[in-house]
């Protein structure tokens, strides 16, 4: 193992960084290029839940640092008590429609968790590194391209770098690595809350809740964000914070996101008139200068791509982005990391191939997340209809990798 040229990761978020850490802990050498100038330049994103995938995270990860994953969730002490209830409400009455099957899980502050998984790491990762292009020399030779002129060689090249992946597009080519635009429109916002305003949403669930409103098809997602005792607020002026998304179906120009903050903030308000008084008041006591984030609500359903004999591959939302209304697109990225890891670290053991690693995986992901993907489109779909939504709708169905 040790004559191999490293394994080059393009992309340092949660996967990317997931994956070398099954890389060192299996002895694999590696090396790893994320565009962020630094770890504090980056944006960090919400929350994210970890359920099915829990198992594939300890199995990646040192047990240190995994041991330390129950200190960065968004409410530790709500964390020790989860159920993992579900709900999804009738915005119009905040009453339960559907009570979505519980499972273990642990709701997780992403920017936090990326800075845990960079602990160990700090000598692979190079910061401010813009992928440009690739070259595959030869079966086990990869040479890697960036933006400011340098360049890497590796045995593999492996594309962590996300939905819009750079890697993708070089591999495959515009068209083929295209992204499919939803029908529906998403923004979000980081909400500040005094433990007198948070109170009625933590009495509807202490942690997380959707719901859709029947009337208009408006979406809500509300989830905690922290607690006084996690931003360190605990004591006079003590906070929580939250994060809530509001998404809608397109029909027409005026359904199309505006181009302020302000601009949205009025929108969300003027969507959520006919909620319930808790829900609404959540929203009408947002400041209206708030930052306003819109997300691009985009897939790509896993296809077969050309590996160039096992040189190139890809993981996570980079191959096979999802819409998040199952909550799935970071557990099978997770997956992806313990997957390809476990099949290289056997190809070094047993004295196998890169590329029959690489195609054993590549096969795998496809069998896993092909069905994900349009299963994550449908619950899209279906979180804005309310009234026909059924119970087997993968929207309210148990979280689980998916059989074809």
């Amino acid at each position: 193992m040790t004559s191999r040229l490293p394994i080059l990761i393009v992309g340092g978020g949660v996967v990317g960084l997931t994956l070398a850490q099954a890389l060192k802990k299996a002895s694999i050498p590696f090396q790893i290029y994320e565009r962020d100038p630094s770890l504090a330049t980056s944006d960090g994103g919400w929350g994210i839940t970890v359920h099915w995938a829990l198992t594939a995270l300890e199995s990646c990860l040192p047990p240190d640092l995994f041991a330390r994953l129950k200190d960065i969730q968004v409410d530790p002490q709500q964390g020790i008590k989860d159920t993992g209830r579900f709900l999804f409400l009738d915005l119009a009455t905040a009453e339960p429609r559907y009570v979505i099957p519980p499972s273990k899980r642990m709701r997780i502050n992403r920017k936090k968790l990326r800075a845990l998984l960079t602990e160990g790491l700090e000598k692979e990762i190079h910061w401010g590194k813009n992928f440009a292009s690739f070259d595959s020399i030869s079966n086990d030779e990869v040479i890697v391209k960036f933006e400011d002129g340098t360049e890497a060689r590796g045995s593999l090249l492996v594309g962590a770098d996300g939905s819009s992946s750079r890697t993708r597009r070089a591999l495959m080519g515009a068209e083929e690595a295209k992204l499919y635009q939803l029908p529906v429109r998403f923004m979000g916002v980081t909400v500040r809350m005094t433990p007198e305003e948070v109170k009625p949403l933590r009495e509807i669930d202490p942690l997380l809740f959707q719901g859709c409103l029947p009337a208009t098809g408006a979406y809500l997602w509300f989830s905690m964000l922290s607690t006084p005792e996690v931003n360190g607020s605990s004591g006079d002026g003590e906070y929580y914070e939250g994060q809530l998304n509001m998404s809608w179906l397109v029909k027409t120009a005026e359904d199309e996101v505006p181009t302020t903050a302000r601009e949205r903030m009025v929108k969300m308000k003027q969507m959520a008139q006919p909620f319930e008084k808790r829900l609404k008041k959540v929203v009408d006591d947002i400041p209206d200068d708030t930052e306003v984030l819109e997300i691009k609500l985009q897939d790509w359903p896993t296809r077969k791509w050309d590996n160039r004999s096992g040189t190139v591959t890809l993981v996570g939302d980079a191959a096979h982005a999802m819409t998040m209304y199952r909550g799935e697109a970071f557990n099978h990225g997770i997956t992806d990391a313990a997957k390809l890891s476990e099949r290289l670290a056997e190809a070094g053991i047993n004295g196998g191939s890169f590329e029959d690693a690489v195609n054993a995986y590549e096969e795998e992901v496809r069998e896993r997340t092909g069905p994900a993907v349009l299963w994550s489109r449908q619950a899209c779909l279906d979180a804005h209809d309310l009234n026909n939504l059924k119970p087997d709708s993968p929207l309210v169905s148990r979280r689980t990798i998916l059989k074809k």
